[in-house]
């Protein structure tokens, strides 16, 4: 999967991304609408990552799905 891929399924992947990200909320994932900078930045937030350990946790999630 790509991440336009994701982008388009969004709706459908917002489950799956709050079963790898349990802070993530539904407003969270509401706002983020697939963007991955902003998946990216919250990830950030929530979790207190460097945004170079939240792109590859990124791509990690992405290339299992």
């Amino acid at each position: 999967m790509n991440w336009n891929q994701v982008e388009g399924n969004w709706t459908q992947l917002k489950g799956k991304v709050q079963t790898q990200w349990g802070k993530l909320t539904d407003d969270d994932l509401d706002m983020i609408e697939g963007n991955r900078k902003q998946l990216a930045g919250k990830l950030q937030e929530r979790y207190g990552k460097a945004e170079e350990e939240a792109d590859r946790e990124i791509d990690d999630w992405l290339s299992r799905n």
